[in-house]
């Protein structure tokens, strides 16, 4: 017992530095998102650029939240990022599964080809691609309209490099039973490789949603009327609209963070790794 309390004792003094490693790490990470929430409860006559930073506000208040609130539409660009977000995760989990299904399943010629040309698009950049895109998106009339802000991201090279990874590793043992039981090669798709991706799908689904969300740079281009304004581009409008009181900016963005987490507690326990060879017997 003693030789085994010593064992423990020094596999934790050895794993101090790797611990305080850690710790700072976390604490570069988290202290930005502290500090903008600290800031979003300030009160006004607390000086947010003082010598000596204060990260708790001395007299908390909801003051800037109700502000913002009150005072812009928020809940317009609420709403336009939430639907804008949902129908761009919907579109992108169909027709990035179904284009991934015949690169994972199916024998044909030039499989591979087409598949490494699809991963190699994701090494060019967006902004090399978003001029041609926006020229196609006002010849096709999609200028300052929802269709206009989902248009490029409803299929994504990444979405199919990771549900055909996720189809490939179903065992053909549940694809043949279900070609024996008379599925055709859409039902397969639908009945097994959906659900056996179900984890892969639910991280892809997590992905779309949170950089939908926090995309400025293509709304900023797409868009220029305030009703069809999503989070980011609401929130860059507030720096005008309140004189650049960094409160209030603060508070903004952190409403807009609140769904992004909300959905991330909700779906985490998806994003697990499970065996899809379950149920088949040798």
């Amino acid at each position: 017992m003693k030789n085994k309390n010593q064992t423990l004792s020094s596999n934790i003094f050895k794993n101090i530095p790797q611990f305080v490693l850690l710790i700072a790490i976390a604490t570069l990470t988290v202290f930005p998102l502290m500090w903008l929430v600290s800031t979003a409860f300030k009160s006004p006559s607390e000086n947010i650029f003082q010598a000596t930073p204060q990260l708790l506000p001395a007299q908390p208040t909801f003051e800037n939240f109700l502000k913002v609130w009150k005072n812009s539409r928020f809940d317009l660009y609420l709403w336009n990022s939430f639907f804008v977000s949902s129908i761009t995760v919907i579109l992108n989990l169909l027709f990035c599964s179904l284009a991934a299904f015949p690169l994972a399943r199916l024998d044909f010629k030039g499989r591979d080809s087409i598949f490494w040309a699809i991963v190699g698009t994701t090494m060019i950049p967006f902004q090399i691609t978003m001029i041609p895109l926006y020229i196609l998106a006002v010849q096709l009339n999609l200028k300052n309209t929802y269709a206009g802000l989902i248009f490029p991201y409803v299929i994504s090279a990444f979405g199919i490099f990771l549900l055909r990874q996720a189809f490939q590793s179903v065992p053909k043992e549940m694809e043949e039973a279900a070609r024996m039981d008379g599925c055709s090669s859409l039902g397969i798709w639908w009945h097994v490789m959906l659900p056996a991706a179900r984890p892969a799908l639910t991280t892809l689904a997590v992905f779309t949603f949170v950089a939908m969300w926090g995309d400025f740079l293509w709304p900023l281009v797409i868009v220029d009327k305030a009703e069809l304004y999503t989070l980011p581009r609401g929130i860059a409008s507030l720096a005008s609209a309140f004189s650049e009181d960094w409160r209030l900016i603060a508070a903004g963005s952190a409403i807009s963070m609140l769904p992004v987490f909300i959905v991330f507690v909700f779906l985490q326990r998806y994003i697990i790794p499970t065996d899809a060879s379950i149920g088949v017997k040798g």
